[in-house]
């Protein structure tokens, strides 16, 4: 029987007064082969296993090869290089204000909420709660502890950020995420109404933390392994206390439940890697192929089956739409394809071959052919260059280009009208929003910084890396809406810290893992004697910075439009931009 028609079937039986509601668990770092059911002889993970042969399972699924590129292209349908997010830094890994996300095509029609990891900008217009979703629960930046997470924070007892405003937290990240994305499926349960609930999780990247309870259940494994698989079998537990919640509301037969992953493996590969080369920011299998289960008993996919058609994470948001009869919110022209035919045992044999494109660029503006794979069903076309039949040869240990010249040359091809058309887009710049009336103050950090390697996490900030010998060279990239009287205030500590700029900071707590937490780095004194404010390359002003000053403060007119804002720190050593400004409307 086909979808539709079984849709219809179950629709009339059963009545159903709602649409499907939606959840969807992401991880962070963790590859193809860190689950038992893929192999993986050492991992624990008997509820991700139970969905497993619970679900329809994706086999030759594929993201981008990091984290916020992978989930642009997840919530787009568009190729993660036409979004603007192409790293997960220097201000690559905010997504342009003219995509429409997956939050905002379903807003009209569900309750939307976001939970943990969104590294997809953290001012606005860019933020969850500006793109469609209603309930947003998260930490700042790409992880907890990095350079725009709340200042201090770690994996235990954090801050996050509820719809905008800061709150605390006990406990374990992980475990918070879940328990407030659980919230919302009890709240809109009761409610009767339509869910989509995006579980986009920081678990298991680094820094490797878990509960001690964790870290004992792999105790015979090497430091890394035990907090990464202890990381692991705690989403694994979760994922379990989520579905049982959902059965125990009555609501699990018309629940769209989907687990996936962001990128391959960053951790696990030498332990098990599913026969893979390659692994996190890897052009090979091993970095992009990743586990894809889809559990929705309304529809028949609760028993375990596979299907080996290859497919792509810009696949998924048009076959949401699809399966869930949304509408396409501004007639988006989606890269990816709808998959519900495939679900369709009958439809799989008739699927046509196509191309697919992922690449790991992690610079500033996108390079030609660039850690690059051109996958069709059979063949991995590897930087332009090798050549792999993935099924003969899936471990791509024999380039066989020489062989197969017709084959190269148009998989070639296709990446050259690809890219040709992409292009041009790159050079739109995703840039920062100032003076907005209903965001008058925006809080930049050192993350976004143009042009430069920045101080990703709190712990390079204790460290002052990013000082520099020389004159240094980033920038923030702003969008004045309003031409008026801004104040500019700069920072080295953030404004939570409230510490004086030329001050060394003692260490903070450490957590229970493999590595120490960010925050347990010594601050280190960095000497300031001046403060700069550079705007388009020109020096606007300069300031002396006082042994107790915690802050320095600008006032400055700027014109409407785009400008390159950077403020800066002078010492006898050289410069270095300051790790936090914040831009207030006067």
């Amino acid at each position: 029987m086909r979808l539709t028609t079984l849709l219809l079937t179950l629709s009339t039986a059963l009545a159903f007064s709602q649409k499907p509601n939606i959840v969807i668990v992401i991880t962070d770092d963790q590859g193809y082969g860190d689950l038992a059911c893929h192999g993986n002889p050492v991992i624990k993970t008997p509820h991700l296993d139970k969905l497993h042969n619970e679900s329809t399972v994706l086999t030759d699924y594929h993201v981008a090869p990091t984290c916020s590129p992978t989930r642009a292209a997840l919530l787009t349908g568009h190729w993660t290089n036409r979004t603007g997010v192409w790293h997960t830094i220097q201000g690559r890994s905010m997504i342009r204000e003219n995509e429409v996300t997956l939050g905002q095509h379903f807003s009209s029609d569900y309750a939307t909420g976001m939970f943990g990891k969104w590294h997809l900008g953290d001012n606005y217009p860019y933020r969850p709660e500006d793109r469609g979703f209603t309930e947003v629960y998260r930490h700042g930046g790409g992880g907890v502890g990095q350079t725009p997470d709340l200042w201090d924070n770690s994996y235990f007892d954090g801050n996050y950020f509820h719809n905008g405003k800061i709150v605390p937290a006990k406990g374990f990240c992980t475990d918070v995420f879940f328990n407030k994305a659980n919230d919302f499926i009890k709240t809109n349960a009761a409610a009767k109404k339509p869910f989509l609930a995006y579980i986009s999780l920081n678990a298991p990247h680094g820094p490797l933390h878990c509960p001690q309870k964790y870290l004992d259940l792999y105790k015979d494994q090497k430091n890394n392994i035990a907090a990464f698989f202890g990381m692991i079998t705690n989403i694994d537990e979760n994922v379990g206390k989520t579905r049982k919640l959902i059965k125990e509301l009555g609501i699990e037969e018309n629940t769209i439940f989907i687990f996936t992953t962001d990128n391959g493996t960053a951790t696990g590969r030498n332990i098990f890697n599913a026969g893979m080369r390659g692994g996190k920011g890897s052009e090979y299998d091993g970095g992009h192929r990743v586990p894809m289960f889809v559990h929705w008993p309304a529809a028949g996919l609760n028993q375990h089956r596979k299907i080996g058609t290859l497919s792509h994470a810009v696949d998924l948001l048009p076959t949401l739409l699809d399966v869930c009869e949304v509408s396409n919110k501004g007639d988006v022209k989606f890269d990816g394809l709808s998959l519900k035919n495939l679900f369709d045992s009958d439809a799989s044999a008739e699927w046509p071959d196509r191309y697919l494109v992922t690449d790991s660029q992690r610079v500033v503006d996108p390079v030609k052919w660039r850690k690059s794979a051109v996958m069709s069903q059979q063949y991995r076309l590897i930087n332009g260059k090798e050549l792999y039949d993935i099924k003969a040869d899936p471990g791509q240990k024999k380039d066989i280009a020489k062989n197969k010249p017709n084959r190269v040359k148009k998989m070639r091809a296709f990446y050259d009208a690809w890219w040709s058309e992409l292009e041009p887009t790159f050079a739109q710049t995703t840039e920062i929003y100032l003076g907005h009336p209903d965001h008058p103050s925006v809080t930049m950090t050192a993350h976004d910084w143009l042009n430069i390697s920045p101080p990703w996490n709190q712990g390079h900030i204790r460290k002052g890396q990013g000082a520099q010998t020389k004159q240094f060279g980033g920038h923030w990239a702003v969008k004045v809406l309003k031409e008026g009287t801004y104040k500019v205030s700069f920072r080295r500590w953030p404004a939570e810290a409230n510490h004086p700029i030329t001050a060394s900071l003692p260490p903070g707590k450490d957590v229970p893992g493999a590595s120490k937490a960010f925050r347990a780095n010594d601050g280190v004194s960095l000497k300031m004697t001046t403060a700069s404010l550079r705007i388009n390359g020109k020096e606007i002003a300069s300031k002396p910075v006082g042994e107790k000053d915690a802050v320095i403060t600008f006032t400055t007119t700027l014109t409407k439009g785009s400008h390159a804002l950077a403020p800066v720190f002078i010492s006898e050593k050289g410069e270095t931009g300051a790790f936090y400004c914040i831009v207030e409307t006067q």
